[in-house]
C-alpha cells in the first residue's frame, strides 16, 4: 500500500491541517476520504479516534453496523467501556455482557455490553466489546471543507487481530456505513443534528481519491460542475432478515437494497427469471450495493444470462481466452475510447418504472485485466445466492451515491466522467 498510503497521508493532512472549531460551531456536515487500496481492490479511510490520536486505516463497508477496530493495538485514556444495561447498549441492540479477567484496557472490561465486529470480505464475526472515544473530523458545507470538529463519545465496538486476515494491509478495521443506530452516518448525524444522509464518490484510481460525506450534499465538484441537482432517485429497500455473518431473531439487514426489476443492455430486455429480484420472506433475493465486494456479483442464471446478451450485443469484437474471475473477455484493440470508457453496450439497471433506470457505460462494465484484453467486470455469485443481485465496488467507482436515510431514498448520478469531472474533483479548499 506504500504509493496509495503515501497518497492517503497527503489527503489527510490537507483535511486535519487546521484547529478544532469553537465548540459554537455546528457544521451542515462531515468528510472523510476514501482511498482505493490497488492489491484488494478495496476501499479505505482515515480515522482519528481517541487520545492521544490514533491514526486508523479502516476499510469502508457500506453495509457494516458499526465501526470496529483491532483493540490490541488501540491505546486511549479517553476510551470508556459501554456499561451493561446502558443505554449506549440499548442502541447498539446489544443482548450480551461480557467479562473479562485480563488487566483493564480497551477491548477487556467487566460489565460491558458486547457486540460481533463482522469481516464482512471473509463473512467472520466474533465477539467483542462496545465502547465509545473521542474523534475528530473535517467539517464541510457542501462547496468546501471547513474546520475540524469533534465527537466525544463515539461508540465503536473492539475486533480481534484474526478479523483483519483479508482486509487491505495496514488496515485495523472497517468502518461500517449501514442501517444500523451506531453506524457512522447515524451517530455522526446525531451528534450534529444535521439530515440523516451521507454520500459516497469513489475513485477508479489508487493515485486520487474519492470521498465520503456526511450530512451536506457536495455540490462543488471541478470545473464548477453541480452534480447534486440532476440526481436519479430510487426508494431503498429493507430487507426484514439480517445478512450479518451473527445476528439476532427479527433483526433487519443493515445493508442497503434497491428495487431492480430487470436488465437491458444497449436498451434491450434480457430475459431472466424476475422472481430472484424480489426478497422472499427468508430475506434471500433482491439487490443491494457493496464496497466490499470489487464487482457485480450476480445469481449464476442472471450472470449468463447477463454475459450472453452482453457477447451478442458486442458480437463484431474478437473473444479472447477467459481471465479469472471473468468470462466475457475481448480483444481490447477493436473497441474504440469514449468520454465514459471503452465503447460498448450500456448495461442498464431498470428500476421502479421503464423510464428510471441506472445506466452503466464502458468505464464501470469493462475491466482492462491487460493492454490487448477488456473484460466484463461481472462475476458468477452461483445458485441461491443470499442475494441475487450485489452491485461491486468497478461499478459505482466515478458515480456520486446519496443515501438518505430520514426519506428512504438513493440517489445516483451515473457516471460523471459524462460531467466531465471525477470523484477526485471535489473542491478540497479549506474555509474555516
Amino acid at each position: 500500500m506504500a504509493s496509495s498510503t503515501h497518497f492517503s497521508l497527503l489527503i489527510f493532512s490537507l483535511l486535519i491541517s487546521t484547529s478544532i472549531a469553537q465548540p459554537s460551531f455546528r457544521p451542515r456536515g462531515l468528510l472523510y476520504p476514501a482511498i482505493k487500496e490497488p492489491t484488494t481492490l478495496q476501499y479505505y479511510t482515515n480515522f482519528y479516534l481517541g487520545t492521544p490520536r490514533n491514526y486508523l486505516d479502516l476499510t469502508i463497508d457500506l453495509g457494516g453496523q458499526f465501526l470496529w477496530t483491532d483493540c490490541s493495538r488501540y491505546n486511549s485514556s479517553t476510551y470508556l467501556p459501554a456499561r451493561c444495561g446502558s443505554a449506549q447498549c440499548s442502541l447498539a441492540r446489544s443482548t450480551s455482557c461480557a467479562t473479562c479477567y485480563g488487566p483493564s484496557r480497551p477491548g477487556c472490561n467487566n460489565n460491558t455490553c458486547g457486540v460481533f465486529p463482522d469481516n464482512t470480505v471473509t463473512h467472520t464475526a466474533t465477539g467483542g466489546d462496545l465502547g465509545s472515544d473521542y474523534v475528530e473530523v473535517r467539517s464541510q458545507d457542501g462547496r468546501n471543507p471547513g474546520p475540524m470538529v469533534s465527537v466525544s463519545n463515539f461508540l465503536f465496538g473492539c475486533g480481534s487481530t484474526f478479523l483483519l486476515d483479508g482486509l487491505a494491509p495496514d488496515v485495523t478495521g472497517m468502518a461500517g456505513l449501514g442501517r444500523t443506530r451506531i453506524s457512522l452516518p447515524s451517530q455522526f448525524s446525531a451528534s450534529f443534528s444535521f439530515p440523516r444522509k451521507f454520500s459516497l464518490c469513489l475513485s477508479s484510481s489508487p493515485n486520487s481519491t474519492g470521498l465520503m460525506f456526511f450530512g451536506a450534499t457536495p455540490t462543488n465538484f471541478l470545473p464548477n460542475v453541480d452534480v447534486s441537482n440532476s440526481l436519479i432517485h430510487t426508494p431503498l429497500i429493507l430487507n426484514p432478515v439480517s445478512t450479518a455473518s451473527v445476528s439476532s431473531q427479527g433483526d433487519a439487514s443493515s445493508d442497503y437494497f434497491i428495487g431492480v426489476k430487470g436488465i437491458k443492455i444497449n436498451e434491450k430486455s434480457v430475459n431472466i427469471n424476475t422472481t430472484l429480484l424480489t426478497i422472499n420472506r427468508d430475506g434471500y433475493g433482491g439487490t443491494k450495493i457493496s464496497t466490499v465486494d470489487p464487482y457485480t456479483v450476480l445469481e449464476t442464471s442472471i450472470y449468463r444470462a447477463v454475459v450472453d446478451a452482453f457477447v451478442q450485443e458486442l458480437s463484431g469484437v474478437p473473444r479472447v481466452a477467459s481471465v479469472a474471475p471473468f468470462s466475457a473477455c475481448f480483444n481490447s484493440r477493436n473497441i474504440s475510447s469514449t468520454r465514459v470508457g471503452p465503447g460498448v453496450p450500456a448495461i442498464d439497471l431498470v428500476l421502479q418504472s421503464e423510464s428510471v433506470y441506472w445506466r452503466i457505460f464502458g468505464g464501470n462494465s469493462m475491466v482492462r485485466v491487460n493492454d490487448d484484453v477488456l473484460c466484463l467486470g461481472f462475476v458468477d455469485g452461483g445458485v441461491n445466492p443470499r442475494t441475487s443481485i450485489v452491485i461491486g465496488g468497478h461499478q459505482i467507482e466515478e458515480n456520486l451515491l446519496e443515501f438518505d436515510l430520514a426519506t428512504s431514498r438513493l440517489g445516483f448520478s451515473s457516471s460523471l466522467l459524462f460531467r466531465q469531472t471525477t470523484c477526485s474533483n471535489f473542491n478540497l479548499t479549506v474555509v474555516d
